[in-house]
């Protein structure tokens, strides 16, 4: 063998050590992990996707392990015989930077799966909706994370702000419905955009995020806002967040009118709406529902609950002390409800759940509920329903047992919200159920 062909194998084999190898150990450690973490998703009940979550093609996927990288959640995503895999698809929150970091384009994000259809507004690349001058962003459209229903926002007025229709006197050229994420984004960019806006919020600025429990970390990542800053913090608590934006609207003078519950949307001809509210009628070009899908909480449909011991948040547990309180539900807000509410001085806190075991929670809270309930802090009764609530005491069904009655003060129900329905029909907005599939399979 001739001296440079000696070379070129020697370097060969060097490259192979110096690359190869560390390649295929790293790859290993992750199919490993993605074992346990199947396994850790199975028991927890991560299976099934609450609402957005990724789906990967197979034909299409090279295994780069890019999108497991780039997920901020945890084990969302894993690598099994080499390819990509969905692992607990009910720990996705819609971040979509797995979808944008694949090289290859193999990963779509969707709503829904096959057994748990997902109902969602039918909107356009532009988020108008099929009515032309109504537009959805936010949650109500499936974008629940911060970041993500800001720059959805942020990209919507940039489209109303290209359409340059002519302003009209004493019409406004959009208002927005609802002050979370979305609409404050959109507050903010009309702004910029100098188009004439108003927000109407029903409760306080910060929409379903009031909701959280006191501490909550509510945003992880960066954010840039117009004339006001960058949000240097990739995670910021729910009140530090809260005060920042009042900050905003303070800075940059937003119009934004709190305590209007919108009652009526009407269209009077082509871009031209009367939005009513409790407190007011606006005349407007178009309309942006930046609304949650949790500004209509579900309810237990029982007697007894419009009593004023029923809350369907909990905005200050340190209220609540030397109390009987009954937690109505069994995902991640119910969970951190009780927990907050059991840490209060003299609480006596139980929970309530229709299922037998917890499911879709986050294992951290799984953990801190086990703890809870071995400590005796907090009693859980699983497969039971509260049937009635009276100003003292509450009424509970078991499977297979008789109902009986426990001393009770205050009743949370956390069992998810609904689309605002009425209000979209009248509309005529659209309504599409999503069942998982990637897009261009509808």
């Amino acid at each position: 063998m001739s001296t440079d062909l000696i070379i070129i194998w020697s370097a060969a084999i060097v490259l192979f050590l110096l690359f190869a190898i560390p390649f295929l150990r790293r790859k290993n450690a992750m199919e490993e992990h993605t074992r346990e973490a199947e396994l850790e998703a199975l028991k927890y009940g991560l299976k099934e996707p609450v609402t957005m979550h990724p789906v990967v093609d197979p034909e299409v996927c090279i295994g780069s392990g890019s999108c497991i990288e780039a997920c901020p959640e945890q084990d969302v995503l894993g690598l099994r015989n080499g390819q990509a895999v969905t692992v607990a698809p009910a720990r996705c929150v819609g971040h979509g930077l797995c979808e944008r970091s694949c090289p290859v384009n193999a990963i779509q994000l969707v709503f829904g799966s096959e057994k748990r259809g997902v109902d969602i507004p039918r909107i356009k690349g532009n988020f108008e909706t099929n009515v032309p001058g109504v537009y959805i962003v936010g949650e109500l459209g499936g974008m629940g994370l911060i970041r993500n229903a800001f720059l959805q926002a942020e990209e919507c007025i940039g489209y109303i702000e290209k359409e340059k229709h002519l302003s009209k006197e004493g019409v406004l050229d959009i208002v927005i419905v609802g002050c979370g994420p979305a609409g404050l984004s959109a507050s903010i960019h009309c702004a910029q955009q100098q188009l004439k806006s108003v927000t109407l919020e029903q409760e306080e600025i910060g929409g379903s995020i009031l909701s959280y429990p006191r501490n909550k970390v509510v945003m992880t990542q960066a954010l840039n806002v117009p004339g006001y800053g960058k949000i240097h913090k990739r995670e910021i608590q729910k009140e530090e967040l809260l005060e920042t934006w009042q900050n905003i609207i303070q800075q940059l003078e937003l119009d934004i009118k709190t305590g209007h519950r919108v009652t009526n949307i009407e269209q009077l001809e082509k871009h031209l709406f009367k939005v009513e509210s409790n407190k007011g009628k606006f005349l407007t070009q178009r309309v942006l529902l930046a609304i949650g899908r949790r500004g209509s909480p579900r309810k237990l449909g029982i007697a007894g609950e419009e009593l004023p011991n029923v809350a369907y948040s909990l905005r200050e547990p340190e209220e609540f002390i030397d109390s009987e309180i009954t937690v109505v539900g069994g995902g991640d807000s119910a969970i951190e409800a009780a927990l907050s509410l059991a840490e209060q001085s003299g609480n006596r806190v139980r929970i309530s759940y229709r299922k037998d075991r917890f499911f879709r929670i986050k294992p951290k809270n799984q953990d801190r509920i086990e703890k809870a309930v071995e400590s005796g802090s907090i009693e859980v009764i699983f497969n039971s329903n509260v049937t009635e609530n009276r100003p003292d005491r509450v009424q509970i069904t078991e499977d297979g047992k008789p109902a009986y009655w426990l001393s009770n003060d205050y009743l949370f129900v956390f069992i998810g919200g609904t689309l605002p329905m009425k209000l979209l029909k009248e509309l005529g907005v659209e309504i599409d159920t999503k069942f998982g599939a990637p897009k261009n399979d509808y």
